[in-house]
């Protein structure tokens, strides 16, 4: 790839190597709340929404440590991608030990297990409705290991405190942003 990656070229590529529902949502949801942190940070949305975009592409064919994101970042590399954008996205998983040392790695690593955890938490309302999830009532499910058990509530904490963004803000700031592309996320507006 010659020229800069486009949404249609992240779109592409993650439809290439993933055709599990709950994944592509949760690309969305994370390319949405990255869109959203870009604007209130004054960065570039596009590439931001980008890599939220991209930034889990290759998970469901390597789910395990040993190879989700080693193989990614090769295949980004290999096609050409930006290898700042590349550093982002292997940045958001610890084991690659590659350091959060930008706004957008710090953003990704922030939103990424955050999105999950509200869908989850949408998910177990009676009208499923992301934008009518309460913060106070997330704060309390983060409490209940039993609850969305496959979340690192650790990550939810210092993801928010890394990027100087209180729990609280946090949490309704990227639920709003997943609140605007709520019909892709099969989750209704409410509100």
């Amino acid at each position: 790839m010659t020229d800069t990656p486009t949404r249609d070229d992240a779109w592409e590529l993650l439809t290439e190597f993933t055709d599990n529902p709950s994944l592509l949502k949760h690309a969305l949801a994370v390319e949405a709340a990255m869109r959203a942190y870009a604007r209130r940070f004054g960065e570039d949305q596009e590439t931001w929404g980008i890599i939220g975009l991209v930034h889990d592409f290759d998970y469901q064919r390597n789910p395990t440590e040993d190879t989700h994101l080693h193989v990614g970042t090769r295949i980004l590399r290999e096609r050409g991608w930006p290898e700042d954008w590349v550093l982002a996205v292997a940045s958001h998983a610890d084991y690659m030990g590659v350091l959060r040392d930008t706004t957008v790695a710090k953003a990704l690593f922030a939103v990424d297990e955050l999105t999950g955890f509200l869908t989850a938490c949408a998910l177990v309302r009676p009208d499923t409705s992301v934008a009518e999830v309460k913060v106070k009532s997330v704060k309390k499910k983060l409490k209940d290991k039993a609850f969305a058990r496959g979340v690192n509530r650790e990550d939810v904490r210092s993801g928010a405190e890394a990027l100087g963004v209180d729990l609280g803000e946090h949490i309704e700031f990227v639920r709003d942003a997943m609140a605007t592309i709520a019909d892709e996320l099969e989750l209704p507006p409410g509100g």
